[in-house]
């Protein structure tokens, strides 16, 4: 008489293998804009590991480039990527790429951009026009995004639609109010991100499934 076969999950599972219970869904995010909006201050202020940062010293050689007004005090610049991670809720994890500002990094966004479920467009009303490139990189390519404005002190404060309004965003395009340094803040933008992402991608898969009549 032959043994028989448990239906255990240890006994059906390997155990030097991942439990499937333990899987991870894990997203890649963006996180772009302008020179100097707080693109960095975000992702330091809500991963949970140490970030990973290509910050150089700005030079004297490079003001003539990089425009510093509003942003006279920054002494450092992102040359290629910040990298962070962060757990959402319990099996969704977030991987977050901070892209560089300044125009002659463009070339690695489309790199970036590769794979990823959306991004966050950060925005500072001071110097509103730096995240049109952002905006229209996103647009074009289908990426779904949110607008956050990163509320610097003494500035003046517009509402969602106001800056919605000033970037021609599409219709749905999520505008958020938020504070770059602030943990709490920097994932309550993400929460919106991955939600407003969701539903694209929902209504794209249900626009290809339905038939054309």
């Amino acid at each position: 008489m032959g043994s028989a076969h448990s239906d255990r999950p240890s006994d059906r599972w390997p155990s030097d293998a991942p439990d499937p219970a333990d899987s991870v869904l894990a997203l890649k995010i963006l996180v772009a804009g302008g020179f100097g909006v707080g693109k960095t201050t975000l992702v330091g202020a809500v991963s949970e590991i140490r970030p990973l940062r290509t910050e150089e010293r700005l030079t004297e050689a490079g003001r003539g480039v990089d425009d510093l007004d509003g942003v006279e005090r920054k002494t450092t610049t992102t040359v290629a990527m910040d990298f962070g991670r962060i757990t959402i809720r319990e099996g969704l994890a977030v991987y977050l790429f901070g892209t560089p500002g300044q125009d002659r990094f463009w070339f690695l966004w489309d790199e970036l951009a590769q794979g990823a479920l959306g991004a966050v467009v950060l925005a500072d009303t001071r110097r509103l026009t730096d995240c049109f490139p952002a905006v229209d990189f996103f647009e074009h390519r289908g990426i779904p995004f949110v607008v956050a404005v990163n509320r610097f002190a003494g500035t003046r404060e517009y509402g969602p639609e106001e800056v919605a309004r000033a970037l021609d965003l599409d219709p749905g395009t999520p505008v958020v109010l938020c504070d770059a340094r602030r943990r709490a803040s920097g994932k309550e933008v993400l929460i919106n991100l991955v939600e407003h992402a969701g539903r694209v991608h929902a209504a794209r898969l249900l626009a290809e499934v339905s038939p054309v009549r």
